[in-house]
């Protein structure tokens, strides 16, 4: 019982991997070759890549680990030696033996400074890369709104277009309404991505960098579903045969890539 519950307390990589699937599949049944497919079709290679990302990210660096634990036998050592030194303490050597005891704090304090530089050195090297990956899910983000950005529902129901206005794809309301679903299925899946990277790897720094794409998914989200929520409106407040779609159609809700 407790494993069972205990695979719905992490996120699933491969689950995500496979939605992306579903969902680029959904994409290029209703709109081929559009751009926001091929969009989504690039989201699932970084997706792909995700999955070797967060292993090398939550593996340890050996060589780094290896130098670190060479460092803290030889902080040992010396501690031993001080140790050794202070039993055979004479006081007619009492100069000799402070230099000597002086002298091997020194090299601890010196040498515990260089096992917290390569121990700061793996993380800074794994956050590093996280970081890199989030920019390019950031950036993916952004244009995934670029692509939303021109999909005005009042153009799509008439008496709102103008001689100047460029609609390149010719949707029905119906269409529009699940364009701009899949492009909010689209944003959430960016910030799932995100959030692989901090589950098994705790760092303050990376934790605020995920909040940001997750933050900033959740408001292009939020002004896709306004336009969803104009698109039903409009829908309704018009007779159906401008609405175009066919009952069938009306009955794929969105929100689902089931």
């Amino acid at each position: 019982m407790e494993q069972t519950s205990a695979k719905f307390r992490r996120l699933d990589a491969e689950k995500i991997v496979e939605t992306l699937q579903a969902l680029h599949k959904r994409i290029e049944d209703r709109f081929p070759g559009s751009g926001l497919g091929k969009v989504v079709g690039e989201l699932l290679d970084v997706a792909r890549e995700t999955l070797q990302r967060t292993a090398w990210i939550q593996k340890p660096h050996l060589p780094l680990r290896s130098a670190a634990a060479v460092l803290i036998l030889l902080v040992l050592a010396l501690l031993v030696a001080v140790v050794l030194q202070i039993k055979k303490f004479q006081l007619d050597d009492f100069t000799n033996s402070m230099q000597g005891i002086d002298s091997a704090i020194g090299s601890v304090v010196f040498i515990g400074a260089a096992i917290l530089f390569f121990v700061s050195w793996e993380n800074r090297i794994k956050r590093r890369r996280a970081l890199k990956a989030l920019h390019e899910l950031r950036a993916l983000a952004h244009v995934i709104d670029m692509h939303q950005l021109t999909k005005d529902p009042e153009h799509y129901f008439g008496g709102h277009q103008s001689d100047t206005t460029q609609i390149k794809r010719v949707m029905t309301p119906f269409e529009l309404n699940r364009y701009l679903d899949y492009c909010s299925d689209a944003l959430a899946c960016i910030s799932k991505i995100a959030a692989l990277y901090v589950q098994g790897f705790e760092d303050p720094v990376l934790l605020d960098a995920v909040d940001d794409v997750e933050d900033l998914t959740a408001g292009f989200s939020r002004k896709i579903w306004q336009k969803i929520t104009l698109v039903e409106h409009l829908g309704r407040s018009l007779p159906a045969a401008k609405t175009g779609g066919s009952q069938a159609e009306r009955r794929d809700s969105p929100g689902s890539l089931g």
